[in-house]
């Protein structure tokens, strides 16, 4: 299990890249369009703001590492409920 600070982190960062998504979005915009202080306003902004920051948790146990996008866990939580039958259509040979 993760820690409770650790999960707590990562829903600040989510909020943060919500709450700066329109701005970075825009800046990036300027940017490309050739704006020479967007770079340096882009700067500025929060670290915590951009998405590259978030790390991937499992929906259960909050594990950061071993994470499987489609079903949205990690590798252990994953083996779990296949050994119990909770993911239809995979059998234990196929993993």
């Amino acid at each position: 299990m993760a820690k409770e600070s650790m999960k707590a982190r990562e829903v600040k960062r989510a909020k943060m890249i919500k709450r700066y998504a329109a701005k970075r979005a825009a800046l990036k915009a300027a940017l490309l369009a050739g704006d020479p202080e967007a770079s340096m306003k882009l700067q500025k902004l929060p670290r915590n703001s951009s998405p590259i920051r978030t790390r991937n948790r499992c929906k259960l146990t909050g594990r950061p590492r071993g994470y499987i996008r489609q079903f949205g866990v990690s590798r252990n939580t994953f083996r779990e409920m296949v050994l119990f039958g909770k993911v239809p259509g995979v059998t234990r040979a196929s993993w």
